[in-house]
């Protein structure tokens, strides 16, 4: 049994108020293989993997923070999923309905979605060839999105499935959840150039709130800010009342404090760059008339060598594209905005007790940048920046102050958060979450697998996100929007065509 991390924690506190978990979509070549052989493979493979054999445990009145407990596979997290037409537009439209769930991490913290016998899914070998379409659903406070990555490697990954063989579980890059992401293949060729564009900015995958997406320490922050305003000279005052854990947060809460104020005097003096800038919401960060969010999923898949150009990584050619799709968009809607901001999430380096180990990055989409080229350098320097001040060794400060805070403050502060209002100022108008998920070496049931997707997850300020996922020779762009806010086939549309028009324009210089 082991403690939650309080980030970890976070996302499962806010699990109860918004759609956060996280989806990884496979595609494999269909071969035939009974459901029930899959349903027997996917239960003794999960076995040897120690993130899928746990479930989460609440402490009694949040007087700590929940556990991770053993727990067994349950054939109830084998889903297989009839289509009423088994094709990929079908497959897509099932979507939409997945990411409205959410699991149960108190009984069972993910499951697996099945599709057989899909025909039109991309990048088959012919025509004719059908597709097993899998979704691994996985509760974000069980993983990030590198470490979600690495979990689905250790699923699929190893000789047939069916038979049950394969390379032993690699436990401890599962543990990690950092490998699958940066690591490069050592060998020569195409996979080596397929990680290219990613290693320098792996994602998380998420992106549905303030909280959840753009400010994951947001909501302790503020309790930060309270405990520093009530006076250093009252919390010494006080600290022989206060359980161990007070006292260790009020201390770790003044040295937070000091770097913050060495962090604001360095950024005024030019040596660490500035915060992300913030942005006026627009059309696509408002709430839908219902309030309710209406989830719907396309994705664009491209061989890699369409959006790799040299001098820039895939993740800035995407981003570039979605600057051109995005501005397009709203002003066909009658609501143009003068500045465009997405959020990046970027994995953190270094060893940490958190399975959600990631910050995100507000950076400028320079609109009013016209030569696309200059526009792509201008994103990959702001990305470079924001990059920089995120690892500064004094942000820092607030993570070790994050450890020790008791679970009834920082409880209490989730369930007041404003996850349901959209505020004047936020840190992006989208999301893009970019991974790389390794070499196409997986396969399910005996079949080769083909691409892969991910949907970062809708909120009150977030009804549009992208995930940029790449595997083996492929790119896949996902999209996952709200109907009631976006028209997501009209947007799909056009970053289908600004990502080719894009990359030709970067490759021509």
């Amino acid at each position: 049994m082991s403690s939650m991390a309080p980030q970890d924690a976070t996302m499962f506190w806010l699990s109860a108020r918004t759609r956060n978990d996280l989806f990884l979509l496979y595609s494999f070549a269909d071969t035939g293989v009974s459901t029930e052989t899959l349903r027997t493979a996917v239960a003794a493979r999960s076995a040897r993997i120690p993130d899928l054999r746990v479930r989460l445990r609440e402490t009694p009145g949040d007087l700590g923070y929940p556990s991770w407990v053993p727990c067994e596979y349950s054939a109830s997290q084998f889903i297989e999923h009839p289509l009423p037409r088994a094709d990929w537009a079908a497959v897509q439209a099932a979507l939409g309905d997945l990411l409205a769930t959410g699991v149960d991490a108190t009984s069972h913290p993910w499951k697996l979605h099945v599709f057989r016998g899909v025909a039109g899914a991309p990048m088959r070998a012919s025509d004719d060839e059908l597709a097993t379409v899998v979704v691994l659903q996985m509760s974000h406070a069980l993983a990030d999105g590198m470490r979600a990555a690495a979990v689905a490697r250790e699923l699929f990954s190893g000789e047939d499935m069916v038979g049950g063989a394969g390379r032993p579980s690699a436990s401890g890059a599962a543990s990690d959840g950092q490998a699958t992401g940066r690591a490069v293949d050592n060998g020569a060729g195409s996979r080596a150039r397929a990680a290219e564009g990613f290693a320098a900015e792996p994602g998380a995958g998420r992106g549905a709130d303030r909280a959840a997406d753009g400010d994951l320490f947001g909501i302790i922050a503020e309790s930060f800010a309270r405990l520093r305003d009530s006076g250093i000279a009252g919390a010494a005052w006080g600290a022989a009342r206060l359980p161990a854990g007070m006292v260790r947060t009020a201390v770790r809460g003044f040295r937070a404090y000091r770097a913050q104020t060495e962090l604001a005097e360095l950024t005024a003096a030019g040596t660490v760059p500035q915060p992300g800038p913030g942005f006026a919401p627009s059309a696509v960060n408002k709430i839908g008339a219902a309030g309710v969010i209406d989830h719907r999923a396309r994705m664009i898949v491209c061989d890699a060598e369409e959006l790799r150009v040299q001098g820039w990584t895939i993740t800035v050619v995407v981003l570039t594209a979605v600057s051109v799709a995005l501005a397009e968009y709203l002003a066909a809607q009658g609501e143009p905005v003068s500045r465009l901001g997405a959020q990046v999430p970027m994995a953190l380096s270094g060893e940490s007790v958190s399975r959600n180990h990631y910050r995100s990055l507000g950076v400028e989409l320079c609109t009013d940048e016209p030569d696309l080229r200059l526009r792509a350098d201008r994103i990959a320097a702001a990305l470079a920046e924001r990059r920089l001040r995120a690892q500064h060794p004094l942000l820092s400060a607030q993570d070790r102050v994050t450890a020790v805070t008791p679970a009834r403050i920082l409880r209490r502060d989730v369930d007041r958060y404003p996850v349901d209002s959209v505020p004047d100022s936020i840190a992006g108008h989208t999301v893009v979450s970019s991974v790389y998920r390794g070499p196409a070496d997986l396969t399910f049931g005996g079949g080769p697998v083909r691409c892969t997707g991910g949907f970062p997850a809708l909120g009150a300020v977030m009804h549009l996100t992208h995930g940029v996922h790449g595997l083996g020779d492929t790119v896949t762009v996902s999209i996952h929007a709200d109907a009631a806010v976006v028209d997501v086939d009209s947007y799909a549309g056009l970053l289908r065509t600004a990502l080719r028009e894009v990359a030709a324009m970067l490759a021509a210089g």
